[in-house]
């Protein structure tokens, strides 16, 4: 009897300790899901539209933290998604954002411009260079020695470059104006499958004019919005604008289509995931609204830009399990933690705020330095929220910096509409709070301005030209979205917390069995020890 209990108690612990040694198997393959403009209450309202394959399979069947945190101010998927890869904020990794302003030549350029490097099938001159720290995709490169298969697909160049790093083996982005898969001449390898899509007859920049967006389904069933007036069918034909038809169709839930099929050719050309080493497969969708509908379809559009992308994500995960197994490969679905929302209001409508014109500003704010200082063009640009000096004229005169931006900035901190306005100075050496943290975090040197401005919320930027900012109203909500982290024998649990973008990557490094990006400085995530 005793040799019975015996045998089987070392077989249990025997079970027990293959059944850990599998747990802790590193994954042959890391899927990197990031979702432009993803919204938890968007799933939650929408969730009666699911199938049980998408999002409640991964709701369900994953490690689900409840939100995550941006901790800087305006985000986006340029900004949100370096943050995620290099688990450090904008302060180290220098993407402040989408596009920059150019102080030596007083323009407006993409944040990954650079005129070192030409475009692959694009005219775009664009590389990863401009993030200053690595990525989590580069850890995995140099562990592996550069034997690991690293793709990044996006709808967009920004989000392409800040997932696939330095040292992916392609990085591929949707053209604007041809439609093709692009990339950047940094990267010196070329996935074969991308060439023979692009010359196909499937390609985008040949099927764009037969391609037209309606309701998947009966919109009968899109009823989350109870106050959704007059409603109707909606269809929008992207070959009619040929100057915009591929950029309205990135706004689309089609192009998660064309980026699921992407990933899904890669991994049915059936090396990637299958090496003794991990690899890495990127991958951005998007959930964000449709420009040209904002006053007529909404409630509609973006309701089946869900039940669109709920299909997507259960067909990949087929593909997944079909080809890498899921057990063997480790995926993480993160929200860019931002929404570009456009709203529109009745003409007779008063509500609190009001209209702030940054021009008006900064004329305002310079005939009151040059009272000060004399009569030159003391501020070069207001771009974004912040003020840019001109630091040649102020080294030329002799002019003590840190004196003239805590001037600038009391005199415009009365201003209507200005809630607060920070200095460099401060974010860099001076009086340290919360809120001081909170910019300093979205602030790089040599990228960004001399004095953060913040708006009180319900002001409306009113610009003179046609910008991105015309007429944007500002809004301090948070965006709350779950994380998750499914499959590679991770087991389900609901977590009830906020995490810290910059918490990712520590922590799927952790399960690489790799270091963490060298800016990253979070602890690894607990529940994925």
């Amino acid at each position: 009897m005793i040799r019975i209990v015996s045998s089987l108690v070392a077989f249990f612990s025997i079970a027990s300790l293959c059944a850990q040694n599998v747990s802790e198997e590193p994954p042959k393959l890391v899927i990197g899901i990031t979702i432009d403009q993803l919204r938890g209450d968007y799933l939650r309202l929408f969730k009666q539209t699911f199938g049980e394959d998408g999002f409640k399979r991964l709701l369900n069947e994953g490690l689900v933290y409840s939100d995550i945190k941006y901790d800087f101010p305006h985000p986006d998927a340029a900004s949100a998604i370096t943050t995620v890869y290099t688990g450090a904020y904008p302060f180290y990794h220098g993407i402040v954002g989408e596009k920059k302003y150019a102080k030596d030549t007083d323009r407006e350029i993409s944040s990954f411009f650079d005129s070192k490097f030409n475009g692959v099938s694009t005219t775009d001159q664009l590389s990863p260079t401009a993030i200053k720290v690595p990525t989590l995709t580069d850890e995995l490169q140099i562990a592996s020695g550069g034997k690991s298969d690293i793709v990044a697909f996006a709808p967009d160049a920004s989000a392409a470059l800040a997932s696939g790093g330095h040292a992916a083996s392609g990085v591929y982005w949707i053209d604007d104006y041809n439609g093709k898969w692009v990339s950047s001449s940094f990267y010196k390898t070329n996935q074969y499958i991308v060439d023979q899509h692009n010359r196909s007859s499937r390609s985008l920049s040949l099927t764009i004019g037969t391609l037209m967006w309606r309701p998947a389904i009966d919109i009968a069933n899109y009823k989350a919005f109870p106050y959704t007036q007059n409603v109707y069918n909606f269809q929008h034909y992207f070959g009619k604008d040929k100057t915009n038809q591929f950029k309205l169709f990135k706004q689309s839930p089609l192009v998660n289509t064309e980026v699921r099929q992407m990933a899904e050719k890669i991994l049915n050309a059936g090396t990637i995931g299958k090496h003794t080493y991990p690899d890495f497969l990127a991958l951005t969708f998007y959930a964000g609204n449709y420009e040209n509908a904002l006053d007529k379809n909404y409630s509609l559009e973006i309701q089946d830009t869900y039940y669109r992308l709920d299909r997507e994500i259960a067909q990949l995960l087929e593909t997944v399990e079909k080809t890498v197994g899921l057990d063997n490969t480790l995926i993480f679905v993160v929200p860019t933690g931002y929404y570009n929302e456009e709203e529109i209001y009745p003409p007779d409508l008063t509500l609190a705020g009001g209209n702030f014109y940054p021009e008006r500003t900064r004329s305002l704010l310079n005939m009151y330095l040059m009272a000060i200082y004399g009569n030159v063009q003391w501020i070069k640009k207001y771009y974004d929220g912040q003020l840019f000096f001109d630091r040649k004229q102020l080294d030329d005169k002799k002019i003590d910096v840190i004196d003239f931006q805590r001037r600038a900035a009391e005199f415009m901190v009365q201003f209507a509409g200005v809630q607060d306005v920070i200095t460099s100075h401060q974010m860099l050496h001076g009086a340290y709070n919360q809120m001081v943290h909170f910019y300093r975090n979205g602030y790089h040197k040599g990228i960004s301005g001399d004095l953060f401005v913040e708006l009180q919320p319900g002001w409306q930027i009113v610009t003179d030209d046609q910008s991105s900012n015309n007429n944007q109203k500002v809004r301090n909500n948070a965006v709350s979205a779950p994380v998750v982290f499914f499959g590679n024998h991770i087991k389900p649990q609901k977590i009830y917390r906020t995490i810290e973008a910059t918490e990712i990557a520590p922590s799927v490094a952790h399960r690489l069995r790799i270091r963490a990006p060298n800016a990253a400085q979070e602890t690894v995530l607990k529940e994925l020890f």
